[in-house]
Order: C-alpha cells, then structure tokens, then sequence
C-alpha cells in the first residue's frame, strides 16, 4: 500500500503544499494519505478532491489535485483573520476568571474554511483512505479518526487546534472529551501508516532537522508560545521519522521490503502566524516545490508510478 504522511506544522503546513505538488507531479499515487494538523488539512483537501474527481469521472488526476491545492491555499489562506482572530483581552480575562478559557484565538474562520472545502460524504466515498490524528487531553490519548467516524470533520479541526492557542473541541457535542493537535504525541504518523500495512510511504515534515537561533519576542505571550510549540514539535517530529526508519531498517533485516521516503526543509522555516500575507505563503509553496524537486532529483522515490516523468519547473498557480 502507498502511503502519503503528512505532518504537523501550523501555517507552515504551505511549505508541505509544494512538496506535494512536486512528489504528486512526479508520479507518485497514494492509496491511504495521513495527517496531523495542518497535515490533517492539507490531507483533507487532498482526499476530497481524489473523491470528488472519482466520482465525477472514474480517474484521480493527482498532478491537478495539486495544482487546487496550491490555489486553494493562495485564495484563502492571505492573513492571520483568515485563519483565527485574536480574542479581546476584556474576553480573555473574563473567561479565565470564570473557568471557561476557550483559547487566545478565535478560531471560526478555521472551521468555517474546513465546512466550505470538505463534504463528509465525499471523503466517505473516495477511493483513497484517510485518517487524522488528534488527542483527547482529558484522558491524554492519541485518537485517529477516519471518515468512517461520525462527525469527522470535527476531528480534522480538533487535529489543527493549537494547544492554549486554539480551542478545545467537543466531537459530537460530548463534554467528557476535548480534543487537540495530535502533535501533542506524535507529529509525524508513520507508526499509524506502517501498522496499517503501508508499504511504500512519502513522508512530508515541515520542520528541519535542527532549530536555530532566532530573535524571539519572548515577551509577547503569543509568539512565545509558538516559539515554545516549534521547539516541542521539532523534538517530536525527529523521534517519529527516526522510529519509522529505524523500524524500516530492522524488517528490511528480516526480509520485509519497505521504502520510506522522509522529504523535509533543510533549514527552519520562518512565518510569523501574527503576522503574514500571500506573498509569505507562495514563498513557502514554492520553496516546498524546489525542496521535493531536489529530494526526487538526488535520491530519486522507488515508489513512482512513472519513472520518466520529470516534474516542471516551477509550480503552476503559485
């Protein structure tokens, strides 16, 4: 089985968008694509558009599927507003001194974005499998959740929710759950992937290796959480990809074939959640494209589905 891993990564999550146009260009054709966070979203879009395209037509154009991708995020995603906004402090004050802290963002543009672009039946119906990740922090597990679950949309935006940040959410209205980013346990599911048979998997990180120095506002509560976050997320996402190839190198001794493909910046990736435009998004998305790009062109992807297909320069619509 082919699968796509998408991890975790806050608006970071446009770098992994040109990746995948460059690995999707290149032939690769997956057969289960998971997601945590903004990966669950982009992993979403993908998995609607492969149903809807099937429905219609019978065939999944995945280089096309790509390219609306990248335009939807180019369309949509332009400023912080249209992600979440910013509570008044009389609120946030007020709603900590009752015990009722909904998070330091609004989030309604968020989900209002996930409500318009994803149809529950359609991900339902879609030859392509999806699952999300996000954790219950009343009982500290990790969930996944498949289009199967009922309400499922609301694991996808419970998977992207920002600890502190963002909202808890209540799937179907119970309050004895509320569920957060599954990158509070793992960033990059290539556990879920493997054990589910996943064969032949494409990885998509947005964090590199190693964080560096950085100026950091320290003082402005909300950046520094997102500085703490990043530094947490890293930490993560290393063990997750370290444990899947360790685990692909220890069944290859055994006889066992898998191929794991781990594409990821070479450096950290810089945009100010507070503070961003669409010119900051397309020089993600592109700088995403000329990462796959090179990853494909040094170390080639065993998994193609066409091994002549050279990818374009640059990617379309960005």
């Amino acid at each position: 089985m082919k699968a796509l891993v998408l991890g975790g990564g806050s608006l970071k999550g446009a770098f992994q968008v040109g990746v995948i146009q460059a690995i999707l260009e290149s032939g690769f054709e997956p057969e289960m694509i998971y997601g945590i966070s903004v990966g669950s979203l982009n992993a979403g879009f993908l998995v609607n558009a492969a149903g809807k395209q099937h429905i219609e037509n019978k065939v999944i154009d995945w280089p096309g599927i790509s390219r609306q991708l990248i335009e939807f995020w180019i369309k949509n995603i332009t400023r912080p507003e249209d992600i979440a906004l910013v509570r008044s402090r009389l609120t946030l004050g007020i709603d900590t001194l009752m015990s009722r802290f909904d998070g330091l963002l609004d989030t309604t543009p968020l989900h209002t974005l996930i409500r318009k672009n994803l149809n529950e039946f359609i991900l339902k119906n879609s030859p392509v499998k999806l699952k999300v990740g996000a954790v219950d922090v009343v009982s500290g597990k990790m969930v996944y959740a498949t289009p199967e679950d009922e309400s499922f949309l609301e694991y996808i935006m419970a998977s992207s929710s920002l600890p502190t940040l963002m909202p808890a959410i209540h799937i179907k209205g119970q309050r004895k759950a509320a569920y957060l980013d599954g990158g509070l346990r793992v960033v990059a599911p290539l556990k879920a992937a493997l054990e589910d048979g996943a064969t032949e998997i494409v990885c998509i990180a947005c964090h590199a290796e190693h964080i560096y120095d950085e100026p950091v506002n320290y003082r402005n509560l909300l950046k520094l959480l997102d500085r703490v976050k990043d530094i947490n997320v890293n930490q993560i996402v290393n063990s997750d990809i370290a444990w899947g190839q360790n685990y692909v190198e220890k069944e290859g001794l055994k006889g066992r074939a898998l191929k794991l493909s781990v594409v990821r910046p070479h450096e950290p990736l810089h945009l100010d959640m507070l503070k961003f435009n669409s010119d900051d998004i397309v020089r993600l998305i592109v700088q995403g494209y000329k990462t796959g790009f090179e990853y494909i062109q040094e170390n080639g992807l065993p998994l193609l589905n066409t091994p002549n297909a050279a990818p374009s320069e640059s990617p379309q619509n960005a």
